[in-house]
């Protein structure tokens, strides 16, 4: 079988058919929309009557608009119920399945730096330790001025002191 391709005189006259008939699909459906609407209205809303008192109309709509009041704050009593529901059996699905700990990451950072992200940068707290220490002066010992003699008697001296550390 030989498939012979759709020529685009022929592709633009079928999808301009579609298009029209989708737009006369959605003008049916807004039509359709704004008579439930007009029933929905004339159903639970009358119109006033205005050839009587004016007080009168005004204590008919009032009592209306605490009805109407009533239902909506009942509607929104039970979807309250029902998100609560489902944020209950969220919990359980999440407990029941257990939390998965994310594997974590490596992070090259100073100290320094990780104070100054989680403390902000108000506060500057410096990690130098070195820098904290006391300050200690040195004492330079001073070598005899014997050991500077000879060098050969400083070489005896060692070799006596090897051969104490080879006999034990």
């Amino acid at each position: 079988m030989s498939e012979k391709k759709m020529t685009s005189s022929r592709r633009h006259h079928l999808k301009s058919l579609i298009l029209g008939i989708a737009q006369t699909w959605l003008e049916q459906e807004t039509k359709d929309i704004a008579a439930a609407k007009a029933a929905y209205l004339a159903e639970h809303c009358p119109a006033p009557d205005l050839n009587g008192d004016l007080m009168e109309c005004c204590k008919k709509l009032h009592a209306l608009i605490d009805k109407i009041d009533e239902e909506r704050y009942d509607i929104e009593a039970k979807v309250q119920k029902a998100d609560k529901e489902i944020q209950d059996l969220n919990i359980k699905v999440v407990d029941l399945r257990g939390v998965k700990k994310p594997a974590l990451k490596k992070v090259r950072m100073s100290a320094d730096s990780m104070l100054k992200a989680l403390l902000g940068s108000k506060h500057t707290v410096n990690m130098d330790l070195r820098s904290n220490l006391k300050q200690v002066k040195k004492e330079v010992k001073e070598e005899p001025t014997e050991a500077v003699g000879d060098w050969r008697k400083n070489i005896e001296d060692k070799a006596d002191r090897k051969k104490m550390f080879e006999t034990s």
